[in-house]
């Protein structure tokens, strides 16, 4: 048999979180055909790994994608880290199914401008993404906003039963179509009016397809633990398993709180299906949100509608021009995005190391001062904190980015290498591998990656794209159900 191509010399690391090994790898038709001494098998090309390590495409959980992989589909900032897969309609936000009759309600214009969200149903924005055929595979969520979007007058205030009907068949039509499952922002102004009950009764459809709830939760300050219960009241009431979108506890009064808040993700794990994706810094990033203005932390202004000179000031600074406090300052500039330095470093290494914990870059394409975590979130914990800090072995980061991510989601041909998984790889060099985006100068490449395989495409090499993408849209392969119920 005659291989399309022979990775050789390579030091795996196949993504379930065993010890790495020497193979040769053989890609044919798009899937991995062989793996182990292939020196006597032929390729129509071959490659030198010169023993670098070679694992599974990376997986971003979180990702605010929705549009860009349509609108800009070489996914530079995403197939340079070694990302092969992102998930996107995270936190309540999704490009479909939406239908605008008035103004771009917030936060989903973290998306894009108005006139690109044209996807009424599910199934046209899956066509969209393949006729895009952007770099990296494509699965997505459908969001408890978007969806309240579509039916209500306004979003400031609880669904009618008939709306919620409404949002429930639209969200039954779209899990159909290959959707992953819901998300929810319930934090954001156009989604915390809604009631636990209005949730429930929108996250029993997963239970239908056995698909996945994920909640961006309604306070991450100092009420996270009552948050928490609610989010594991609606996952439980509709049997689904339960992700809580970048977890973390946010507010220098909430400093500290880690351990408190994995206890009772621990707890809830022994008897429901349960996880979290974390991004590997210490600062947020979002719209500018009045509820979050405070003097504990620094707080730089990434982007005005009214004043886009202001961008990249802190909101302190901005104040003292202007001879105003912060509340009035932050009204004045609105709408406005934000990145928010509301974080401990010690939680963030403690969730990030957690057993249950993801990775997800959370990071907001069409920020014109994007949060560095769009460019360096991977690259960042495999050198950061796997190989500087010893956080956690290589295997268990390399784990935390695919296997466990494809498990969590029901991707189950991704995140792996192994006889008939698809061809999702990234070559990389351990010893050199960071990110280099900062704050400052956020739209750097990381260091490091050597080669992306996405489908058995090589799409990204020294330092550039190949101009070849083969990215698909994914649906979930199976009942995530399976197993606890």
């Amino acid at each position: 048999m005659k291989f399309d191509l022979i990775i050789r010399n390579a030091q795996i690391i196949d993504g379930t979180g065993e010890p790495v090994y020497s193979a040769d790898l053989a890609i044919c038709n798009g899937a991995i055909a062989a793996i182990g001494d292939l020196s006597a098998a032929d390729a129509m090309a071959v490659r030198d790994a010169q023993g670098l390590v070679l694992a599974p495409g990376f997986i971003d959980v979180h990702t605010h994608d929705d549009l860009q992989v349509i609108h800009a589909p070489q996914m530079l900032p995403k197939i340079s880290q070694g990302i092969t897969t992102v998930i996107v309609g995270n936190c309540g936000i999704s490009a479909s199914p939406v239908t605008l009759t008035g103004d771009l309600p917030d936060p989903m214009n973290l998306l894009g401008a108005p006139d690109d969200f044209s996807y009424a149903d599910f199934a046209s924005y899956k066509n969209a993404v393949n006729r895009a055929q952007p770099a990296v595979n494509v699965a997505a969520l459908i969001g408890h906003t978007a969806l309240r979007n579509n039916h209500m007058d306004r979003l400031d205030r609880v669904a009618t039963p008939g709306e919620i009907e409404l949002m429930r068949g639209q969200l039954r039509e779209s899990l159909k179509e290959g959707a992953l499952g819901l998300s929810s922002g319930l934090a954001y102004g156009s989604a915390i009016a809604s009631s636990t009950e209005e949730v429930k009764l929108l996250a029993e459809v997963l239970n239908e397809t056995g698909a996945v709830y994920t909640t961006h939760l309604r306070t991450e300050f100092d009420e996270i633990i009552a948050a928490l219960d609610e989010a594991f009241e609606i996952g439980e009431h509709a049997k689904a398993p339960i992700i809580v979108s970048h977890l973390k506890c946010a507010g220098a009064g909430n400093w500290g709180r880690s351990g408190e808040v994995l206890k009772k993700l621990e707890t809830v794990a022994k008897t429901h299906p349960v996880g979290c994706d974390c991004y590997p810094y210490s600062a947020s990033s979002s719209t500018l949100d009045l509820q979050q203005v405070t003097n504990d932390f620094d707080i730089v202004i990434t982007w005005s509608e009214p004043h886009p000179e202001q961008g990249g000031k802190k909101l302190a600074e901005i104040a003292a021009e202007w001879d105003l406090n912060l509340l009035d300052t932050a009204k004045k500039l609105q709408p406005a995005g934000a990145v928010y330095h509301g974080m401990s470093e010690a939680d963030v290494q403690k969730i990030l190391a957690h057993p249950l914990t993801m990775v997800g870059s959370d990071g907001l394409p069409v920020d014109p001062l994007p949060h560095p975590r769009l460019w360096g979130a991977f690259p960042r914990v495999l050198g950061h904190y796997s190989r500087d800090l010893k956080l956690f072995s290589l295997p268990e980061a390399i784990r935390k980015m695919t296997r466990m991510s494809a498990d969590r989601f029901g991707l189950d041909d991704r995140g792996r290498i192994a006889v008939g998984a698809a061809a999702d790889l990234v070559l990389f060099d351990p010893v050199k591998v960071k990110d280099a985006a900062t704050f400052t100068q956020p739209q750097q490449l990381a260091e490091g990656i050597e080669a992306v395989w996405v489908n058995g495409v090589l799409s990204y090499a020294q330092k550039a794209v190949t101009g070849i993408r083969a990215g698909k849209f994914l649906a979930r392969q199976r009942d995530l159900r399976i197993g606890f119920y």
